[in-house]
């Protein structure tokens, strides 16, 4: 669609005709003219008289014509396309997600069915980056070592996909969660200050890696990086053995303590998720501590056309002048014959 960015130009268009109106003509002198009595004669015929006129009514065009597409060009014509929606500018999060081999665990039941830790947090975060609209997510990997899965991105689809991918075990059966920090902050480190979060999950406690976690998390305090540490895993699970049921403690291996520490050290907080509902829970509660970007920014691309009536207009001008350089005056040649004779 065609549009003038600047439509309150077009009340020039009337500003020529004011002008020739309001203002008095220039006085008359008798030293800056030649007046001759026989002028009428000079000027020859009717029809020298007619093309005089028609070439006085062209000039007048051409000016109008002139006077019109400046003001257009003023007026800045442009070619407006549909409205796009642009990710307003929110958090950054990385999700660090622990693939060791506890994660396989089926301490956690959906519908009544058994489940790994893992496929439950696959569901968990998967509704949580679904609901980052605006916001950069990227997702970090680990076990025995830790890698980088998706760098921050605002498509969130692709980070889905990514972790339904993620397998137990896909890199070790260790948990280097110090290296799943550092490795976060790496990416979040040059970032805009405040809006950098590192949601860490895990079910065990570091026992691989080069960095020690508290190390890592002193590091992500230096840089301005929040991080929110969930515990996974069940408190208590009934196991069939020779000797019958037994009760066990399933989670007896995560490191609480560290976690907590993590998280406090650089303002963020410690959950533990010991069922399905608990986890959905905790990222309900880390949507509320880091809410959503208000709604996203729409652009109109916009192309402009203003060049197109001004270059007319200077081509017009030009010709005009041409124009008028080369035609001569009808009057002066009816002179010239009028004196030769």
């Amino acid at each position: 669609m065609i549009t003038f960015l600047w439509p309150l130009a077009f009340l020039l268009l009337p500003l020529p005709l004011l002008a020739r109106f309001a203002l008095n003509p220039a006085p008359a002198s008798a030293a800056g003219a030649l007046r001759v009595p026989f002028f009428a004669a000079l000027r020859g015929s009717a029809g020298t008289a007619a093309r005089t006129g028609w070439r006085n009514w062209l000039r007048m065009a051409a000016l109008t014509l002139v006077w019109l597409l400046l003001v257009a060009a003023l007026a800045r014509p442009a070619m407006v396309g549909p409205e796009v929606a642009l990710p307003a500018e929110g958090r950054d999060i990385m999700l660090a997600i622990d693939l060791s081999g506890s994660m396989g665990r089926e301490d956690f039941a959906v519908n009544g069915q058994p489940t790994t830790r893992l496929g439950v947090v696959r569901q968990a975060a998967d509704a949580f980056i679904e609901g980052r609209k605006g916001d950069r997510i990227g997702l970090v990997l680990f076990s025995d070592r830790a890698y980088l899965q998706a760098p921050l991105t605002f498509d969130r689809d692709v980070v889905r996909q990514l972790l339904d991918q993620a397998q137990v075990g896909l890199t070790g059966t260790e948990t280097a969660i110090g290296d799943a920090i550092a490795i976060s902050v790496k990416r979040l480190k040059d970032r805009p200050e405040g809006d950098r979060v590192l949601v860490l999950l895990t079910d065990g406690a570091s026992n691989a890696g080069v960095m020690q976690p508290l190390a890592a998390a002193d590091l992500a305090k230096k840089l301005g990086v929040r991080i929110y540490t969930i515990g996974v895993g069940a408190e208590r699970m009934v196991m069939n053995t020779a000797f019958g049921q037994r009760v066990v403690d399933p989670s007896q291996d995560l490191d609480e303590a560290t976690l907590s520490q993590i998280a406090e050290a650089t303002g963020g907080l410690y959950f533990r998720a010991t069922d399905v509902s608990g986890l959905a829970d905790i990222y309900r509660e880390i949507d509320r501590l880091e809410p959503v970007t208000d709604a996203p920014l729409y652009l109109r691309p916009t192309v402009a056309l203003y060049f197109w009536p001004l270059g007319a207009a200077l081509v017009l001008i030009a010709l005009f002048a041409l124009a008028q350089a080369q035609i001569p005056s009808p009057v002066r040649r009816d002179t010239m014959q009028e004196v030769t004779s």
